[in-house]
């Protein structure tokens, strides 16, 4: 079966290009490894996407993704391995098979920034978490430390505050860097204090797991906050080892394509926040997916295989 669209992700950038496909008539599938909606059905709030107020990120999520399934709009639940160019044909290889199409829309989206220090990997996901809305509960009643100063860490630890004993922010900068709305949220909370200027250096853990979070500050003075629980916002790594022969990624590993969504690849189109872009957010996210899917379109009238 030969697609005219294969879209890798289902965040907000696959689902709006699935939808938009699908009502051209395209005949299209979507890949998805884990679960659909990407990041956003890991957030705990979303209060700025236009027409929905205030929600929590799974429930948007599953809004998208349902929305989809109406359509019957076909989902893969499989890891892509690799993007394979046969002339103007594509192929789409996961583990069992592999899929052709006319073309490829990536939206695949990044996976969260790792510290890289001591007692991390044991820790991962034992202690250590990337995702308050999902873990979060089970650090109720206890102390936590919150790693970064942007828009995700500060959101999360406002919830996270809301459940925990204690909070303490870390951040390598002098100050948060998240939008003031968010910041006047968290510092409304009594049980968050701040450590501005400063890193993780290791991971305190015995047999029963965390113990606490040594820092370094910027003056080299060190000191180890006791905490229970650790979570991480320092940045995201997009998810592109699949396409990295394509030659379509810049050096840190972001597609690079133009206002049409196209890339170097006459038919391979990128969209959300896998993409070189200035603002990473649900709704540029859901943007991009429609403007890739109107050109995928233009793309498939004039192919030829």
């Amino acid at each position: 079966m030969l697609y005219d669209v294969l879209i890798i992700g289902a965040g907000p950038a696959g689902i709006t290009a699935a939808i938009y496909a699908k009502r051209s008539n395209l005949k299209v599938a979507m890949f998805e490894k884990d679960t659909p909606g990407g990041q956003l059905s890991k957030y705990n709030e979303i209060e700025n996407y236009t027409g929905t107020k205030k929600l929590a990120g799974y429930e948007l999520a599953t809004m998208m993704i349902d929305h989809a399934y109406e359509l019957d709009i076909e989902v893969i639940y499989d890891d892509v391995i690799k993007v394979e160019l046969d002339g103007n044909v594509k192929k789409v290889v996961t583990p069992e098979k592999t899929y052709e199409t006319k073309t490829v829309i990536v939206a695949s989206g990044n996976n969260p920034r790792r510290l890289g220090v001591e007692n991390e990997d044991k820790l991962a996901m034992n202690g250590i978490s990337w995702c308050a809305i999902c873990d979060g509960p089970l650090f109720r009643d206890k102390k936590l430390v919150v790693v970064g100063g942007g828009n995700s860490a500060v959101e999360e630890a406002s919830y996270l505050a809301s459940i925990a004993t204690h909070v303490t922010m870390v951040q390598n900068l002098d100050n948060l860097t998240a939008d003031p709305k968010a910041i006047d949220i968290l510092k409304a909370h009594k049980n968050v204090d701040y450590r501005y200027g400063s890193v993780v250096t290791r991971f305190e853990m015995d047999d029963k797991g965390m113990t606490g979070v040594t820092i370094k500050n910027n003056k080299g003075e060190t000191e180890t906050i006791s905490a229970e629980g650790a979570f991480e916002y320092i940045g995201m790594i997009p998810v592109t080892d699949f396409i990295k022969d394509l030659g379509i990624t810049n050096k840190w590993g972001y597609i690079e394509a133009n206002d049409k969504m196209e890339t170097a690849v006459p038919g391979v189109f990128g969209a959300g926040d896998v993409i070189v872009k200035q603002i990473r957010q649900v709704i540029t996210a859901a943007a991009d997916g429609a403007i890739a899917a109107q050109n995928a379109l233009k793309y498939v009238e004039a192919w030829k295989k």
